[in-house]
């Protein structure tokens, strides 16, 4: 039997139904089709969680936050990146001005010193 899952406007229609207890969950669940314990488990989980509605700006302000930071990181390191590709390139090209050949061919030859 396939698991069936229900969207969080769903659960919250039916957690607000319970709330306002003109049926009994039994009942709910009976007609919904749903196990009285899973109707519980959403009550309880709607009203552990019913502060977050009023806590929204921060916990966005706090996502936000933790997001430029991450960017802000990200764009540390790309920048990095670029500085050390032309560090390499650089570096490649004086090799073979020095050498006359380029250092990949040395490398898998084994001509190289370390």
């Amino acid at each position: 039997m396939q698991k069936r899952s229900f969207s969080p406007e769903y659960k919250a229609k039916i957690v607000l139904e319970i709330l306002r207890e003109e049926r009994t969950i039994s009942e709910i669940g009976a007609r919904e089709q749903i196990s009285a314990k899973q109707l519980s488990n959403w009550k309880k989980e709607f009203l552990d969680n019913a502060a977050l509605v009023f806590a929204k700006g921060k916990l966005e302000r706090e996502h936000k936050r933790h997001l430029d930071e991450a960017e802000a990181r990200e764009d540390a390191t790309m920048a990095k990146v670029g500085q050390l590709t032309l560090e390499n390139d650089f570096l490649k090209k004086k090799y073979k001005q020095i050498h006359g050949r380029d250092w990949e061919d040395d490398y898998k030859s084994g001509n190289y010193r370390r």
